[in-house]
């Protein structure tokens, strides 16, 4: 076969180092903005991108060369690297959660990351990661899963 055809889409989720609220309103449309247009340069289809003060969800189809450990990497230290030059002290948290998503759940994961305020209003950032861990039976510790 002289082709390769893949559909990786991965729902990633970290937070702002020590889940801080260094994201401000008035900034977070063009952080995401700023996500997903790098990821089109790196070749990355960024489905969505939404998140709040302290962290950011997105719902990535990664192309067939490049690692998620990569795409991450990438995404992560360039818009960091844009924070800063906004005049903001910023940092990502080290970590991340990547979560494997089905092409016929997409849609309903878009929505879920696009609607990061709304669902925050019910649970914090530390209940919903906790919950996605659990859900996609990724083994943690949640007593340590937050520590420095």
């Amino acid at each position: 076969m002289s082709h390769t055809y893949t559909a990786s889409y991965f729902h990633c989720i970290f937070s702002t180092k020590d889940r801080k609220n260094t994201i401000p309103d008035d900034l977070r449309p063009r952080l995401w903005a700023y996500i997903e247009g790098t990821a089109k340069n790196l070749g990355i289809i960024p489905v969505a991108v939404g998140g709040t003060s302290n962290h950011a969800h997105m719902l990535l189809r990664l192309k067939a060369n490049m690692t998620l450990a990569e795409a991450l990497q990438k995404l992560k230290a360039n818009s960091s690297r844009w924070m800063s030059e906004q005049g903001l002290s910023f940092e990502w948290q080290k970590g991340y959660a990547a979560l494997s998503v089905s092409p016929s759940l997409v849609g309903s994961v878009r929505t879920y990351v696009l609607n990061q305020e709304e669902h925050h209003r019910k649970r914090n950032f530390e209940e919903e990661y906790l919950t996605l861990l659990t859900k996609a039976g990724i083994q943690h510790e949640p007593a340590r899963i937050f520590a420095a």
